[in-house]
């Protein structure tokens, strides 16, 4: 019985699977067919974008063709009779009636329906590295032509053979340290660009199967992959008919990053600076629209008085405001949003990044976003904020469009430790929630040309063995090879600056100074009851044209000597300015003597001027 109820359940499904595609064909592809908002993957081939896609009615003259039966005559000689003797043959003429079919063709006018694009717009190409979403398309000639949304913005038709079908990119490589107290392990979906289904729509990370081959390593349930010992394996991504394979390595010296943290801090003469708490910090969030009234109009100035009460120690000035957002309205979950809340941002150059994670997301221990690349020479300092709506011409808009590059949804842990070099944006994903556990700390190296990773390293820092770590929350890579970060070490009331060097697939670690202050504190804070404690460091970044660091809490910023050019003394504190923003600063950045920072609502990055010697 089971299996003819098991037949009978096929050939019933085999009835409705009959039924659906009689109503299939004959469904009215005039409208739209309605989706999910869903994040579509450009592929490497370019189509035509279209301003519109409709189903009309048209007239055209159809030639018909008609066959008649003719009647028509011929002559013919006909034998008689013999009449002589000679037995000569007598021959007649006469008529003969004969019919043939003959093909008349006449013109008449014919109502039909057709499909007809609207405008050419452009070439699929120029959106290869921006954020496309759709939720609608249209099916002519049994191809699908979805509409799409770029950057936020409404834009038009395209087949979906721009998309990248069934496919999976992943880093190559992933290196990991060899960790023992590591009781985490890595996460295997960190190594995903993207993975997309067979219309080109982004496939959430858990839904990809991921497997590891290896004698030494394995997987758990939960996707993460132990650093414990060391090994080697191939990590396979499938999903339908994409697929994927990235090499893994644990490296094999288990005390790689051990060092020691060993510099006597410089002493301060600090008065008591108190500022606000993260929980009293600025509450508004982004609009995911813009309009004209929204839109800011004229740049902000801020005056900072610095330590010696110089009420005009340094001030601030816009430069350029972000767009609101850079993805469509009701896009509800975070691979979809590309929201304009910034943590961190980074200057090389003309080139501007920025690490852009949706509000609430950077407590996250497996904080993800998107990172957005600005070539500055191409932005305008007030219109960039109108690129999700309509309000730019479309050529105005494709310009601007152009010079901007989003990331895949990637990890960025608290994203305020970004770096950029010429070819390359780094971020070192730290959980800011980790109260400095021995776990490893993942830096993740992005090609600018793609805005993909396409490499991955873990390394640890210890301070002699796993019970004394050194967890960065922020950093600043100065080269492919080289990173400075900063580490609050609570306990000892110090801020220590340590030099991680690279070579080849391993780190090494250094103290390069220590600060012997908190520098500031707050009455109280989301994280303890305590009445002494410390705001989070909202930037850091080393200014190589003066050898200096940048420290900013909230509306304030630090300067420290750095000590790495003999040019000051690592650690002493130099200067510190208020500025009266308001708001909390996100992110710093520095390049060939000038400084940025970055606030948010609205987002805005700002020059730093007159900052004193």
């Amino acid at each position: 019985m089971r299996h003819f109820a098991l037949g009978v359940m096929t050939s019933a499904a085999l009835m409705v699977g009959l039924a659906s595609q009689v109503q299939a064909s004959s469904k009215d592809y005039s409208k739209s067919t309605k989706t999910d908002l869903v994040t579509k993957i450009m592929g490497n081939k370019s189509y035509q974008v279209y301003s519109s896609l409709k189903l009309e009615e048209v007239t055209k003259k159809v030639k018909t063709k008609t066959k008649e039966k003719k009647k028509y005559t011929v002559k013919k000689r006909v034998a008689v009779k013999k009449k002589s003797k000679k037995g000569k043959t007598k021959y007649k003429t006469v008529k003969q009636v004969k019919y043939k079919w003959v093909t008349k063709t006449a013109y008449k006018n014919v109502k039909k329906k057709e499909w007809k694009f609207g405008k050419k717009l452009t070439a699929s190409a120029d959106f290869r590295y921006a954020h496309v979403q759709s939720k609608s398309y249209k099916v002519k000639g049994g191809k699908r032509y979805y509409y799409i949304y770029v950057d936020g913005r409404p834009v038009g038709y395209v087949n979906e053979k721009a998309f990248a079908l069934s496919k999976a990119n992943v880093v190559s490589q992933v290196s990991l340290v060899n960790n023992p107290s590591d009781s985490v392990g890595f996460n295997a979906e960190d190594a995903i660009n993207y993975v997309t289904d067979q219309h080109g729509s982004l496939v959430d990370n858990d839904s990809v199967e991921i497997s590891c081959k290896s004698a030494e390593l394995n997987i758990s349930d939960t996707g993460y992959v132990s650093s414990r010992k060391a090994g080697t394996a191939v990590l396979t991504f499938k999903y339908g008919k994409a697929k994927a394979t990235s090499k893994l390595t644990v490296r094999g010296d288990a005390k790689e990053g051990i060092s020691s943290a060993d510099v006597t801090p410089v002493k301060t003469d600090l008065p008591e600076i108190e500022t606000w708490s993260a929980s009293d910090g600025a509450s508004l969030s982004s609009s995911s629209t813009i309009t004209s009234k929204d839109a800011v109009s004229s740049s902000h100035k801020y005056w900072a008085t610095n330590m010696s009460g110089n009420a005009k120690g340094a001030d601030i000035e816009t430069i350029f405001y972000h767009p609101a957002v850079l993805s469509a309205p009701g896009s509800s979950n975070l691979e979809a949003k590309v929201s304009s809340a910034i943590q961190g941002i980074d200057f090389y150059d003309n080139d501007l990044v920025t690490s852009n994670l949706d509000l609430g997301q950077a407590d996250s221990r497996e904080a993800r976003g998107h990172m957005v690349y600005y070539n500055m020479r191409g932005v305008k300092k007030y219109n960039w904020q109108l690129i999700p709506s309509k309000m730019l011409s479309f050529n105005t808009w494709l310009s601007y469009i152009k010079n901007i590059k989003v990331s895949p949804y990637m990890k960025l842990g608290h994203g305020q430790s970004v770096g950029s070099t010429k070819k390359y944006v780094y971020v070192l994903a730290n959980w800011n929630r980790s109260n400095n556990w021995s776990n490893s700390q993942e830096l993740i190296r992005v090609k600018k040309s793609t805005m993909e990773i396409d490499k991955i390293w873990t390394f640890k820092v210890w301070n002699g063995s796993a019970k004394y770590p050194r967890i960065f929350l922020n950093a600043d890579v100065i080269d492919d090879n080289t990173l400075l970060a900063l580490f609050h070490n609570a306990s000892k009331h110090r801020y220590e600056y340590w030099k991680i060097s690279r070579n080849g697939d391993s780190f090494k670690a250094k103290e390069v100074g220590a600060t012997g202050s908190d520098l500031i504190r707050t009455g109280s804070d989301r994280i303890s009851n305590s009445a002494e404690v410390h705001p989070e460091v909202q930037g850091f970044v080393w200014d190589s044209a003066y050898d200096v660091y940048y420290i900013a809490f909230n509306d304030y910023l630090f300067k420290i000597g750095a000590g790495l050019d003999g040019g000051t003394e690592a650690g002493k504190l130099l200067n510190y300015y208020k500025f009266d923003t308001g708001r909390e600063f996100e992110g710093l950045g520095s390049y060939k003597g000038e400084l940025y920072v970055n606030l948010n609502h609205p987002t805005e990055t700002l020059k730093v001027n007159h900052i004193t010697k």
